[in-house]
């Protein structure tokens, strides 16, 4: 099993019970315990997970795991999610994409659809569009956060208000089980939920891993969006809340 593997089958495991420990994980990976533990010291410096006595725990929900360390997470699902995303959206279609790893894959799948204009308040995804050639790219002004190349706060916020567009596309920190949509920053926090006001129709989009991880502060709920994009619901209540709010789903 190489390392990308065994680090995949690490962070599942404790987004399952939350928790993991050294020795029986490394039999069932059939690794020994040395490497199990390398693996865990490697995942906990990355941000991944947090390390106590004989194993790891997830994270902190009050702070956020390293931005280039959360591309790699669940990675095939987001390209998933993000071709699913690009479906709804159709050409000649105006919309937002706010700061994160999966509306980064949104904006790749969105390079060879037609006359797009699109807002954003993520450098990242204005780079990724920059040399789509039938795609007009507007960045929102704001404050740089150079760790993910955001832009947020109030500037960036009354920059978008300015607008009224199709499509809202945006992403999330967490998600809990009734549905509350969480990041950690209370100034994109902000941002987001202006997005979401300036939009005539709203996606949210986000892997399972969501379901599994906290954050503080609350943007809104999946029943006050028209489309959640996921690869797996983590119960069948909350799809029952979905439809009963005319949430609509769509599994990657």
């Amino acid at each position: 099993m190489d390392t990308q593997t065994r680090h995949t089958a690490i962070l599942n495991a404790a987004r399952r019970s939350g928790k993991v420990r050294a020795t029986p994980l490394a039999r069932n990976l059939n690794v020994a315990v040395q490497t199990l533990r390398r693996d865990l010291r490697t995942l906990c410096d990355a941000g991944f997970l947090e390390r106590v006595h004989g194993g790891a725990v997830l994270p902190s929900g009050v702070r956020n795991i390293g931005y280039d360390d959360r591309r790699s997470v669940n990675r095939d699902a987001k390209a998933r999610i993000a071709a699913a995303t690009a479906a709804l959206i159709p050409d000649n279609a105006s919309l937002f994409l706010n700061i994160g790893t999966t509306t980064e894959a949104v904006a790749r799948a969105l390079r060879r659809h037609q006359n797009l204009m699109v807002v954003t308040n993520n450098l990242n995804v204005a780079n990724i569009l920059a040399d789509a050639p039938s795609c007009d790219v507007i960045v929102a002004g704001g404050r740089l956060r150079r760790a993910d190349g955001g832009l947020v706060g109030d500037l960036a916020a009354l920059a978008i208000a300015r607008f009224q567009v199709d499509f809202a596309v945006i992403g999330a920190s967490a998600i809990d089980l009734s549905g509350n949509l969480l990041d950690f920053d209370p100034e994109e926090v902000r941002v987001s939920q202006q997005i979401l006001a300036a939009a005539r129709a709203s996606i949210v989009v986000a892997d399972a891993g969501k379901f599994t991880r906290k954050a503080p502060v609350r943007i809104g709920t999946l029943s006050g969006v028209d489309h959640f994009v996921t690869d797996r619901l983590p119960s069948e209540r909350l799809a029952q809340d979905l439809q009963d709010t005319n949430t609509r789903l769509h599994l990657a």
